[in-house]
């Protein structure tokens, strides 16, 4: 394990402490100077380290006037930019103005422009080589369907160099989650500066960890939604989701892994825990499409951990190369280590453990007594709503508690086929609104149904709740699911998906980092969530 040694002060005299030299820019776009006079303040006082002003989102431009303007009311080190629409912008008016534009910034004192790689040539012959030495040129790139091959991506950066760059910008789209391991390669092993971000949910990584390999800046929006290209997080949450200014070269990365994934809060968890020790790692968001393929190509030790949600959970079992006990009969692996010593996959499962704890705690402190093997679920009917990792694992730990199992799925057979391993019953979720066969019984929902977007959605029908004694909903955006208002309104007892969530986390930071959880503060953290 390796904690992270005292950080060094920013550079140019911005709040606050950092490890790495990658600047965080706030794109600026608005329809007015005013408007963008008061984004550029806010960027500020977020914590951003300089500003990419965006001609081409004003609605009325005077050249000379507005720029003078700008680059004398901005508080942060400015880029301009003044994006056409062929390349993803909104300008639509001739070349020949918007280039001298860029060329009146450099002039008048911007610190970088960026010119697209499709116009570098014509921009060279209009300045003639002659080139403020304060303003940095950065010439870009942008592919908006897909990430090409490391070969092409070379070749493009050797392009953009050759127009004479002070900085190389690209930015390609991730079909898949394995796209940005190009990108870090060519980032990793750039000799200039480069900015290289790869846009969409599932190239998050590309702009968390640009401090990691060495990226000159990434962008960081004002507010949720208010993005310049998608993907884009919010200044706020590269600061203070992300500890963006601790990150460095030797940082571990760890991540949930899942489809969807952008609801979790565990990066919120583990990376306020890491913080608060100082552990040298950061934990973020992998919108994970085949997690084979994932894992083959993230196989460096950097890579050292991965929560695994769903859909993910069984089919990540083949691909560890050791799988616990435990998790091997439940055939499901939430939480993957990367063993450091030889890079190996180490599979196991704290699903079941935190559920089933928190169960247990709630039926102890409204009066039910332990049964026979000193667990209060013991004897009890436990009925497991899903028949996925989730609810295997629920299955299996209840069954370990002495409790009879009776498994619920959308198919028949896929609850059969669970039912007959845990040695239970199995149904059909259609039938399980008339499934009464005695009261007091115990209800877990394993599945998506009722989670965000879509709160409104139940598995089971408010009268049929009624028949038992305690409900628990493994899903926790949001905490109190509709399926859990109803069963309080039915009398019984609840346990929301956020109990779970802590007892599992508990478990998955040790393994991470071989550190004691800190159990309160991930209490304190998810009561405010």
């Amino acid at each position: 394990m390796e904690l992270v040694t005292p950080a060094m002060e920013r550079p140019g005299g911005n709040e606050g402490i950092s490890r790495n030299s990658t600047l965080i820019c706030a794109p600026i776009m608005a329809d007015t100077v005013d408007q963008m006079s008061i984004q550029m303040n806010s960027a500020k006082s977020s914590g951003a380290d300089l500003v990419e002003i965006r001609l081409d989102s004003l609605k009325q431009f005077s050249a000379r006037d507005d720029i003078q303007t700008l680059i004398k009311i901005s508080p942060l080190p400015t880029i301009f930019t003044y994006r056409p629409a062929w390349e993803g912008g909104q300008y639509v008016g001739d070349e020949q103005s918007r280039l001298a534009a860029l060329r009146l910034a450099m002039e008048l004192g911007a610190d970088h422009i960026d010119v697209e790689l499709k116009a570098a040539d014509d921009f060279n012959n209009l300045i003639l080589g002659d080139k403020s030495t304060k303003c940095k040129l950065i010439v870009s790139s942008h592919n908006y369907q897909n990430t090409p091959s490391v070969e092409e991506l070379g070749n493009l950066v050797a392009r953009i160099q050759s127009t004479g760059a002070d900085i190389v910008k690209f930015a390609t789209t991730a079909v898949d989650i394995t796209d940005v391991a190009r990108v870090f390669h060519i980032t990793a092993n750039s000799q200039v500066p480069i900015i290289a971000m790869v846009m969409g949910e599932k190239g998050l990584m590309s702009r968390v960890l640009c401090p990691k390999f060495g990226g000159y800046l990434t962008f960081g929006t004002l507010e949720n939604g208010k993005v310049s290209a998608p993907g884009q997080p919010t200044i706020r949450d590269l600061l203070d989701l992300f500890n963006f200014r601790l990150l460095g070269p030797d940082t571990k990365v760890f991540g949930i892994i899942g489809k969807p994934v952008g609801h979790s809060k565990s990066p919120m968890l583990y990376n306020r825990a890491f913080r608060s020790v100082g552990f040298n790692g950061v934990y973020v968001h992998m919108l994970v499409d085949n997690v084979k393929n994932f894992l083959d190509t993230y196989s460096s030790t950097d890579f050292a951990g991965f929560s695994c949600t769903i859909p993910h959970k069984e089919s990540v079992v083949p691909c560890c190369d050791e799988v616990d006990p435990v998790a091997k009969s439940i055939g499901a692996v939430n939480c993957v280590i990367r063993r450091q010593n030889d890079g190996k996959l180490y599979g196991c499962n704290t699903d079941y453990v935190g559920a089933i704890s928190a169960i247990e705690d709630s039926l102890r402190v409204s009066g039910v007594q332990n049964g026979a093997s000193g667990s209060p679920l013991a004897g009890r009917l436990f009925v497991v709503i899903g028949a996925g990792g989730a609810g295997k694992a629920l299955a299996y730990g209840a069954k370990e508690k002495g409790a009879r199992i009776v498994i619920a799925n959308r198919t028949y057979d896929r609850a059969r086929e669970l039912a007959d391993i845990v040695g239970g019953e199995a149904l059909s979720l259609a039938d399980l609104n008339t499934y009464k066969p005695e009261n007091n019984m115990i209800l877990a929902n394993t599945t998506s149904i009722g989670m965000q977007p879509n709160i409104n959605d139940t598995p089971i029908s408010k009268e049929a709740l009624k028949s038992y004694a305690l409900v628990f909903d493994a899903v926790y955006t949001p905490k109190v699911t509709r399926l859990l208002r109803e069963a309080r309104e039915c009398g019984a007892l609840i346990v929301t998906g956020v109990e779970m969530f802590i007892g599992q986390a508990y478990e998955q930071y040790e393994r991470f980092t071989g550190l004691p959880a800190p159990k309160a503060l991930f209490s304190e953290i998810m009561s405010k969530y």
